[in-house]
């Protein structure tokens, strides 16, 4: 399954037809812009540099500065992981002792200019990003579309906030169900559907169809490409330890939390795709858990209940964009809704198997409580228009954890 199979279950907010196209046919089409928080400048203990990739995912080309200036990824800090097929701009962390070193590489498709001075940068430590893409391969008459498609989605109240196909993997969309199996302690199963559910055109396909069919971890590791270097690390350990669990463990922690993080995903675009077809996004009901706005931020971790005394007040704020109805991250702290909307968070549960505990009966660095997120976003400073020879060119901002291409997705109609 693709990730055109996997997102048809998911409803469009739109009801508009979309106007196709294609995006990233060249990085260029897709250029991202981080905007950090300001504090990551404050103070002197580390090096601030401007890293300008292309091609390149953010954890690839960390860890190739790292190597080539003679000092651990870890050491490294960055805010947020971007795209790979694309042009990105992004700050990075370095110590101050391998600031010179840094500044001298010389690497093919990534840039790295020294800004400043600040603190060790971690993940979450930015506003948002701002994004200039090209759709290409549509016509003039897809500029009135998207103006439709636009004016349809500012009357219902913004974007359906769905997290990306790159949540899930494009080609081998599996990352939520291996979650779920570690969810469930079922690690061999998820060993199995890690190692060998094949994508159909990437390499190593055939040596992931026999690690399927055999099960056979000494002939996986001599089939296994050596750029799979965590599918060879699981093997490695289980043949080590004889145990998938341990193997699992032995996985670098984001990689392992990308597996949890992912199902969380599933369920929160599932919760949001009912949502759509059984209860408004843009007005809150009672038992609802409204998010706070603030210059078209959301800030997720300051939430209030909507109750029969406060709801007329809460659509209120709603109306002047000052909050937002949010739907469930799954977790075993999360604030669960009430009433109708706290129904349709059990029922997805229900039908999944799976109950809040789950997630607190993980290895312990693994616990997951939850949270919140927003149903809809408005992306700020939206403007498009129609390049010839080009395409319909879109630029726009987006706050933190929220995606372009789901933001696409409504005006395509690709997926």
């Amino acid at each position: 399954m693709n990730h055109r199979e996997f997102f048809s279950q998911f409803r469009h907010l739109s009801e508009k037809s979309g106007i196709g196209g294609r995006i990233k046919a060249f990085p260029e089409d897709f250029v991202v812009i981080e905007e950090p928080l300001p504090s990551i400048f404050e103070g002197r203990k580390n090096a601030i540099f401007l890293l300008k990739k292309r091609n390149w995912d953010t954890m690839t080309a960390v860890k190739e500065i790292a190597k080539r200036a003679g000092i651990s990824h870890r050491e490294i800090g960055f805010a947020g992981t971007k795209d790979r097929h694309a042009l990105t701009y992004q700050y990075i962390s370095v110590p101050l002792e391998a600031k010179g070193k840094v500044e001298s590489l010389r690497i093919r498709d990534i840039e790295l200019t020294f800004v400043s001075y600040g603190r060790f940068i971690k993940l979450g430590h930015l506003l948002g990003n701002r994004f200039k893409i090209i759709v290409r391969d549509v016509d003039e008459g897809a500029f009135k579309r998207v103006k439709e498609i636009i004016h349809e989605l500012r009357e219902k109240g913004g974007f359906p906030n769905y997290f990306g196909y790159q949540r899930f993997g494009e080609k081998r969309v599996v990352n939520h169900l291996i979650g779920k199996l570690l969810l469930q302690g079922n690690f061999d199963e998820a060993a199995r559907l890690f190692l060998g559910y094949a994508g159909g055109s990437m390499e190593g396909d055939d040596a992931r169809r026999d690690f399927w069919e055999t099960g056979d971890v000494d002939r996986a590791l001599e089939a296994f490409p050596r750029f799979l270097r965590y599918e060879r690390t699981l093997l490695y350990t289980y043949k080590r330890t004889g145990s998938w669990k341990k193997a699992f463990l032995s996985l670098p922690l984001p990689i392992m939390r990308i597996f949890i993080h992912s199902y969380q995903s599933y369920l929160f675009n599932l919760y949001l795709s009912k949502r759509i077809e059984e209860m408004p996004l843009n007005e809150a009901l009672v038992g609802d858990i409204a998010v706070q706005v603030k210059g078209g931020i959301p800030y997720r971790d300051r939430t209030y209940r909507v109750t029969e005394t406060n709801i007329e007040f809460v659509n209120e704020k709603i109306r002047k964009g000052q909050a937002m109805v949010s739907g469930p991250l799954f977790g075993f702290a999360m604030r669960k809704a009430k009433g109708l909307p706290g129904e349709l968070e059990r029922e997805i549960l229900e039908e999944e198997g799976i109950d809040l505990e789950a997630f607190k009966r993980l290895p312990k660095p693994l616990n997951e409580p939850g949270g919140r997120r927003e149903l809809l976003i408005r992306p700020l400073g939206l403007t498009y228009g129609y390049v010839p020879g080009k395409g319909m060119c879109f630029r726009f901002f987006l706050p933190k954890g929220v995606y372009a291409t789901s933001v696409l997705r409504e005006i395509m109609k690709d997926h």
